[in-house]
């Protein structure tokens, strides 16, 4: 399975020249770039953990890839994601966001199906992941 979330969702993973790329593009438009990671990429989980703070002040794409060298080195086999803000228009509505570290083994969601009165039937999607507790999910018993 490979997870697609966010802009690029669909191309293979972005090399970190590529990533690089994408941090000028976003500098150059003024917008803000964040880190985030997280062990439960669920569609709806909106809310990753926030490396360090938003890079307001950031000019160069140097100092972002910097941090994120370390956002990947603080959190090896995770889901690292990188997103630019556009504020242009009074508030923070997300320019760019695409994934730049996954784990090695993506298990999965598993679709569970339930039935109720008067044949309605609701279905939840679950990650295989969250079987193991947060912090252990992709360490594969390590």
């Amino acid at each position: 399975m490979h997870l697609t979330q966010g802009t690029f969702s669909y191309l293979p993973p972005l090399s970190d020249e590529q990533i690089r790329a994408q941090v000028d593009y976003a500098l150059e438009h003024g917008w803000p770039v964040a880190i985030e990671y997280t062990d439960d990429p669920h569609p709806r989980n909106v809310y990753w953990n926030m490396w360090e703070t938003p890079m307001f002040e950031a000019r160069d794409a140097a100092a972002v890839m910097l941090e994120l060298e370390r956002c990947r080195k603080a959190n090896p086999g995770i889901y690292v994601r990188l997103s630019a803000f556009d504020r242009s228009k009074g508030r923070q509505t997300t320019a760019l966001s695409f994934i730049v570290d996954r784990p090695a083994e993506e298990p999965g969601f598993g679709l569970e199906r339930t039935d109720f009165a008067d044949r309605q039937i609701k279905y939840t999607l679950r990650p295989y992941a969250t079987n193991s507790p947060a912090g252990r999910r992709y360490s594969h018993g390590d």
